[in-house]
């Protein structure tokens, strides 16, 4: 980290990059099919950040693994706890798996069956708490003081957000070495990140904007959960009193410290989207031949909404995650118009 702004650096992002080689899959940097239909927001050159294709289905595993690797092995044997609204779970899950640490994750109790299914899978112990962020890491904090271990933090922790600060890495390199650039590097580049508690738009950001100083990153939230927009509103992080929104990744009701500084400091504006938009994106990347879920397919939803003015040059969507229960697809594909609400848990 900085010593001068307590930020994350490009160096500790370099230095998880090397921590999660081998272990975390690079994920493939995609043009967009033209063919597929309109590219939303009408960009000339869209790009697809597959993070849907990840070991685990999200981006989570980055920061997972970077902060259980960095333990130390007695730290390691007492185990970990975490609490998630299911794809951090997974991360953790899945690297604990890795080091053969004993591993307990807190989900909410209207968590999708795909995500916990999947961590239970991967043998770790599940428990459900709530709706919340806030009760979650209430029973993982109970968890806590009866497992002992070490608490796996969900985005609020310099480890945790270099490691998901990779991706950004990741964009730029496979940008710069993209064939047919024929030495010329990156110009103008717009980079758009879902914002849930802020872990990988911190990350990306840090990433991204030491590598392209003149890069734009745009975060981007759900309507019916707005905890950056409002928190940068009122200067501080603030809790939301209630959310609402299909996107069940981002539904966090209050930022991290940490994040919203990483926010405030290197992101260029934070934007929201609907529902209905949300789903609207889900259904396109699916005629993209990927399958994405809502938290993920948000940066598609403010790109074909209109929510972003001044698309030039590179425009990257980060797809944060692919963990979508196939029966709500399946129901979206054969009403794509319908009313999306709850269609994340249904």
């Amino acid at each position: 980290m900085s010593r001068l702004t307590g930020l994350v650096t490009l160096d500790d992002v370099r230095s998880a990059a090397q921590r999660i080689r081998g272990a975390v899959r690079r994920t493939p940097l995609l043009p967009v099919d033209r063919s597929a239909g309109p590219v939303p927001g009408g960009a000339a050159d869209l790009w697809l950040k597959c993070e849907c294709l990840q070991f685990g289905g999200a981006f989570k595993l980055r920061g997972a693994y970077n902060f259980i690797s960095s333990m130390a092995p007695d730290m390691r044997r007492a185990g970990v706890v975490t609490y998630s609204s299911g794809n951090h779970a997974r991360g953790v899950a899945y690297a604990a798996g890795a080091f053969g640490v004993p591993a307990v994750v807190v989900m909410p109790v209207d968590a999708p069956a795909v995500k916990v299914d999947a961590v239970r899978r991967l043998g770790a112990r599940l428990e459900t708490a709530g709706t919340t962020t806030i009760e979650r890491k209430a029973r993982a904090e109970e968890l806590l003081e009866e497992t002992g271990g070490t608490m796996v933090p969900p985005f609020d922790h310099p480890t945790i957000i270099a490691g998901q600060g990779t991706a950004g890495l990741e964009i730029v390199e496979q940008l710069a070495t993209e064939p047919g650039r024929s030495g010329e590097g990156i110009g103008a580049l717009l980079v758009v990140v879902p914002i849930g508690g802020g872990g990988l738009i911190s990350g990306v950001a840090a990433a991204v904007r030491a590598l392209v100083p003149t890069a734009t990153v745009v975060g981007v939230e759900p309507a019916g959960a707005p905890k950056m927009t409002r928190s940068l509103e009122a200067g501080r992080p603030v809790t939301l009193d209630a959310v609402e929104t299909i996107a069940d990744g981002l539904k966090p009701v209050r930022p991290g410290d940490l994040t919203f500084e990483h926010t405030r400091a290197l992101v260029d504006r934070v934007v929201t989207v609907d529902d209905a938009s949300i789903r609207e994106a889900v259904l396109w990347c699916y005629a993209q031949r990927l399958v994405v879920e809502p938290s993920g397919a948000a940066t598609i939803a403010a790109l074909a909404s209109g929510r972003i003015d001044g698309a030039e040059g590179d425009v990257v969507a980060v797809l944060s995650g692919g963990n979508l229960d196939p029966a709500i697809l399946r129901k979206w594909l054969a009403d794509p118009h319908g009313t999306p609400e709850n269609g994340a848990h249904e």
